[in-house]
Parts: C-alpha cells; structure tokens; sequence
C-alpha cells in the first residue's frame, strides 16, 4: 500500500463491536431475552432428553397424518405455504399448533441441533409439561 503510513497513525476499520462502543462511551444494543421463549426452550430441552420428537415438514407432516402428535411448533420465518399446511393438517388431526416466537436457527438451536429446523412435531412429552402449558395458552 503505498502512501500509507505504518503505526500509530493509520485508521483503523470496522465498526469495533461492544468493546470498542463501550471504549467510545457507547452502550451496544443486545437483546433482551423473553420469559416466555426461556420457558418454551427448558421445556423443549426437557422433551428432547426424554419425549418423543420428529424434527422437519416432511417428517411432521407424516405424524399429523398418521394422528401421532400432539404439538407441533413452527418457527416464524418458515414460509407462508408451508405454515397453512401444517396448521390445515393440524386442524384435521386436532393437534395444537404453537408458532414459535424464533426462526428456524433459534427453534434448532432450542433444540440442542446444529442445524436449523422449521418445524417439530412431539409425539411423546416425556416429563416436559410443554403440551399442557401451550393448550392452557
């Protein structure tokens, strides 16, 4: 690079992040997390150690067929085809429907998974109380 000088007086770039903001003496936005989302991903945890699960559309589209669910959760990003189809089937086999309040990497995060999910379907709760807290919403 030439003209540029070497040291003290070459500019720096990039926006910093929260330790450069507080450097500055500025507080950086962070998220604030809900009560009901911390609840909700205890209890999730809790049906992926002991319930019974199927993780994806195809998958949960089959166990609302087969009248094998009892809950389903569908992220808020999953497109809007898609959601009206597993609500439609839903209604059919008369199973809850929960939307979650994340997107997909937050529903497979929530999950314990390394990879995103749309939408689950818990055929077994376990321990987890998850399906008589969300019919009582």
């Amino acid at each position: 690079r030439r003209g540029q000088k070497k040291g003290k007086n070459r500019r720096r770039r990039g926006g910093g992040g929260a330790r450069e903001a507080a450097r500055k003496g500025r507080a950086k936005m962070v998220k604030k997390s809900k009560k009901g989302v911390d609840s909700i991903n205890s209890r999730l945890a809790l049906v992926m150690k002991s319930g019974k699960y199927t993780l994806g559309y195809k998958t949960v589209l089959k166990s609302l067929r087969g009248g094998k669910s009892k809950l389903v959760l569908i992220c808020n990003n999953c497109p809007p085809l898609r959601k009206s189809e597993v609500e439609y089937y839903a209604m059919l086999s008369k199973t809850g429907v929960h939307h979650y309040s994340g997107t997909n990497i937050d529903l497979g995060t929530a999950c314990g998974k390394y990879f995103r999910v749309s939408c689950i379907s818990i055929t077994d709760p376990g321990d987890s109380d998850i399906v008589k807290q969300m019919q009582g919403e």
